[in-house]
């Protein structure tokens, strides 16, 4: 049985991911999850509540020698903007101090010890200008503290890898989009928010002009990024670990055509438009559209319409009346 360890398993794609490995292989994975705080019910029995800022709970973590490790743990993009010193501290000290956990493991076990880690990066590695699509040789060059973070990440995760103390790769996924729950201080939170609160009768703020195109995936296809990465060989990585992955461009103005398709006029109504330029000057800085072929040649795929986005919120995380 592998032993699979979620960082941020409390979190929305770390609960998808681990409900999706029980459901499908409940006899191939043993399932740990950590992080700060857990919802009520939900996948996973082994449930750790604590901190990767503390460096003894990181050293114990890494010295439990799981067979697989997601390190999806972060804070997001607009908390790691406003807040510069927690930014660093949160999304990439952590990261730091777990894979020199895993370097002492591999040590101590004459090399035998090469973890699988699956990390969630983010397309907020890349800056402008942009290319109308980005390929995979485009440069990372990020305008946010956030997307720096994540490509210091990403640079820990291959150097390891290629000294063979982990066998890492980085997953630069899409807006994930529709969030279930309440908004979070993601500066995309928006994108989930002008189709999941009018669906569910609440007014919902849209900070930007609905012209803005960005690029998206469903939480179900987060999950199905990360189970398939389990499965990847690395060798056909050819050595560059990290991955731009699928995903559909769209404007906010396709967006809310999707949403009037599913729910009518009265749900768009409930859109009120308030520009917001620090979101706005934030978002501008983001890519819009991608070609990633790499990923799709190793079979990552995502949604190709958004109205498919908003039939898998409403089937599988809209609340129940």
């Amino acid at each position: 049985m592998t032993r699979v360890l979620i960082l941020g398993g409390g979190g929305m794609v770390g609960q998808k991911l681990a409900a999706k490995l029980e459901a499908e292989a409940p006899d191939e994975f043993d399932l740990t999850l950590h992080d700060i705080a857990f919802p009520e019910g939900g996948p996973g029995t082994d449930r750790r509540v604590g901190n990767l800022a503390n460096p003894a709970e990181v050293a114990a973590l890494a010295a439990e020698r799981f067979d697989l490790i997601y390190f999806l743990a972060s804070i997001v993009s607009g908390e790691a903007e406003v807040d510069f010193d927690k930014g660093w501290q949160t999304n990439l000290w952590p990261m730091w101090g777990f894979l020199e956990g895993l370097r002492a493991q591999h040590r101590a076990t004459g090399g035998a010890y090469v973890p699988k880690v699956v990390f969630t990066s983010s397309i907020a590695v890349f800056g402008g200008p942009y290319p109308d699509k980005i390929d995979d040789d485009f440069l990372q060059s990020p305008q946010t503290s956030y997307g720096a973070q994540k490509a210091a990440c990403e640079l820990l995760i291959q150097d390891f890898s290629r000294k063979g103390f982990i066998d890492g790769m980085s997953l630069r996924l899409p807006t994930i989009c529709v969030r279930p729950g309440k908004p979070n201080m993601a500066a995309s939170s928006f994108f989930s928010g002008i189709i999941r609160e009018p669906l569910n009768g609440q007014r919902a703020m849209l900070p930007v002009p609905d012209t803005v195109r960005h690029w998206h995936a469903s939480p179900r296809a987060a999950a199905g990024f990360l189970a398939h990465a389990a499965t990847l060989d690395t060798e056909r990585l050819e050595g560059r670990r990290a991955l731009n992955l699928p995903g559909l461009s769209c404007t906010v103005a396709e967006q809310i055509e999707a949403l009037r398709a599913a729910a009518g006029n009265d749900a768009v109504a409930l859109i009120d438009p308030q520009p917001d330029p620090h979101i706005a000057k934030i978002v501008e800085g983001w890519p819009r559209d991608f070609a990633p072929d790499r990923a799709k040649s190793l079979g990552f795929v995502a949604e190709t319409s958004f109205d498919e986005i908003v039939a898998i919120y409403m089937a599988e995380d809209m609340p129940k009346a």
